[in-house]
């Protein structure tokens, strides 16, 4: 692997290790999915249909919140949820450069035994 590969993916590595695992959760990839058509909802909304309680909603959203996937607005007196594709869009970056990098070490690779 490159100098300059190397060091891009550990530039990446600590922001994509928390994305990975505020997603890595069942619940939480589900509210996830949820806020995907760009709507904004509330913890009422989130929690419905879910076996959850708000509270324990709202501790997943804190995690969501840290990894910055999903943002929080106030609107009156609740907070209303929102995604924020950026980080998941990052990890797909992330993915595209840690799979170009395993094809290029493959191809040295079979070059190697094919020699």
């Amino acid at each position: 692997m490159a100098a300059s590969a190397q060091a891009r993916l550990a530039r990446r590595s600590p922001r994509a290790a928390t994305v990975f695992a505020a997603l890595g959760d069942r619940t939480r990839l589900a509210l996830v999915t949820r806020l995907c058509d760009g709507s904004r909802c509330s913890i009422a909304q989130l929690s419905d249909g879910q076996p959850l309680t708000r509270q324990a909603i709202s501790k997943h959203l804190r995690v969501l919140e840290d990894a910055q996937i999903v943002r929080s607005e106030r609107a009156g007196r609740e907070n209303l949820y929102v995604l924020n594709p950026q980080p998941i869009a990052d990890l797909g970056n992330y993915i595209e450069l840690v799979s170009s990098q395993w094809d290029a070490a493959l191809s040295r690779l079979k070059a190697f035994v094919e020699e």
